[in-house]
């Protein structure tokens, strides 16, 4: 093969692998991701920093689907990821994003949740369901609207409607990095909601993740 030849496929080559991280953090964060490439009997460590140098803190199936990448460090090719109660780090060139997972809707599945109350609420097409510990009585309510506010790809809005009528849940969701206050995990949704059961009115704050 002539030697130019070679030359331009070489480039082509570190071309694609140059690109092959970009193209795995298309599309806003929090997203799933599924585990590609890693061999049946090795795992996909996950590293205390950004760097195959840091500590190893967990691990991914080589199969692993579902993965919820809540920052990406793009310098690095490094996404964020929960490993245990701990935040870590794993390549992106070892993940690929699910389809369908655009950044002009509410995240739907997915589960919010808050400490001290600890409250539980998940978030489904059809419908939602408020719960837990610091909840006096579980709420449970239909998806009836949504939004985006205006000017801002990055929060969303819902309302549910019990079918009593007596129960409500109006909620806010914002793309943004939030803590449990319980653990060193980090999530990529933050949400506020303000629930009616009845004559009652409860707010809540916490993180909501995708993962399931």
């Amino acid at each position: 093969m002539p030697r130019a030849l070679l030359s331009v496929l070489a480039a082509f080559a570190l071309a694609l692998a140059a690109a092959a991280p970009a193209a795995a953090q298309d599309g806003p964060l929090p997203a799933l991701y599924d585990v590609r490439g890693v061999a049946p009997d090795d795992v996909l460590n996950v590293r205390a920093a950004p760097s195959a140098d840091a500590a190893r803190i967990g691990a991914l199936a080589p199969g692993a689907r579902g993965v919820e990448v809540t920052a990406i460090d793009s310098a690095a090719g490094w996404g964020r990821v929960n490993a245990g109660e701990q935040a870590g780090w794993v390549s992106m060139r070892f993940l690929a994003r699910q389809p369908r997972q655009g950044g002009n809707a509410l995240p739907v599945p997915m589960r919010c949740f808050g400490t001290e109350p600890f409250w539980s609420l998940s978030v489904a097409e059809d419908g939602l369901r408020l719960e837990g510990p610091g909840v006096p009585r579980a709420v449970t309510a239909s998806l009836s609207e949504r939004t985006r506010a205006a000017g801002r790809p990055d929060a969303y809005g819902f309302v549910g409607w019990g079918a009593g009528g007596g129960q409500a849940i109006h909620g806010t969701v914002r793309r943004a990095r939030c803590s449990d206050g319980m653990s060193d995990r980090l999530f990529g949704l933050s949400a506020d909601l303000l629930v009616q059961d009845g004559g009652a009115l409860r707010q809540y704050a916490g993180c909501c993740t995708l993962a399931r």
